[in-house]
């Protein structure tokens, strides 16, 4: 990441997209929050209880072993960006799903580390996948996963470089995502591919074309704290509309549609 930070210095893609002080440092808390809490939290509510399932159902996948060590890489990336491209067209037709990937697509610009950005819940759901229940050498699955990550750095990139055509034909470049990410709706329904633009080749949402002007709502941009209410935000707005129209009780536990003070009894 850092040294296609640099890259944007040097080779900047587009000058709307470069970099500020408000912009690194909030990418810079989603890389480390992807990088710690949500690899914590999916290596122990996804990983190992897949792992546990595998080992009490006796399940192996000895051929796998038998497999050469490229061929292994190879493989894990096509399961795992399988599972990716599935999700995340999912998060575009179902609206609970979409509640957690809309964060991301509420960023204004592209930068190195722009792939980590996004509600905490989609950070997790993204990452999710059935490797483990395959027998892969460990290093065959850091080189796999190292491979994507890199991928998918320079595929969110304020760098100007564009690929050979046999690159792009099979991975996701800048022109592919950041058509994903304009702000024209159809142009976000395709191109879900996060390191295997292929996929979308395969499933018929690929599209051709290059996005300048990028983001939601009017191109505007969510705080960390937006972001991270952002699913939540239909019943938060329901509760809020419901408090203004009395039909809540108010926090001391009395009835909002009634006076705290009673009225005195008429006397003869």
């Amino acid at each position: 990441v850092v040294v296609v930070l640099l890259l944007e210095q040097v080779h900047e893609r587009h000058a709307g997209w470069r970099l500020n002080r408000r912009e690194f440092f909030t990418d810079i808390f989603y890389l480390v929050l992807q990088s710690s809490i949500i690899v914590w939290v999916t290596q122990k509510a996804a990983e190992e209880p897949l792992m546990a399932l595998k080992e009490s159902l006796g399940l192996t996948t000895p051929w796998v072993l038998q497999m050469p060590w490229l061929v292994q890489v190879a493989l894990v990336i096509v399961i795992i960006e399988f599972g990716q491209y599935w999700m995340h067209r999912l998060m575009h037709n179902s609206t609970p799903f979409w509640l957690t990937h809309a964060p991301h697509h509420h960023i204004t610009q592209l930068n190195a580390a722009k792939g980590s950005v996004g509600n905490p819940i989609e950070l997790f759901l993204i990452s999710l996948s059935v490797v483990a229940l395959f027998d892969f050498e460990t290093t065959a699955i850091f080189a796999a996963l190292n491979t994507m990550g890199v991928i998918s750095v320079f595929a969110h990139a304020n760098v100007k470089a564009d690929p050979p055509i046999w690159y792009s034909y099979v991975f996701t470049t800048i022109r592919h995502h950041s058509l994903h990410h304009s702000t024209d709706y159809d142009a976000t329904r395709s191109n879900y591919g996060n390191s295997l633009i292929i996929m979308d080749r395969i499933f018929g949402t690929y599209r051709e074309g290059e996005g300048v002007l990028v983001g939601q709502d009017e191109r505007r941009r969510l705080s960390i704290w937006e972001q991270t209410k952002f699913p939540f935000q239909p019943f938060i707005n329901k509760y809020a509309k419901m408090r203004r129209a009395g039909k809540v009780a108010s926090p001391s536990g009395g009835d909002p549609t009634t006076s705290d003070q009673t009225e005195p009894a008429a006397t003869a």
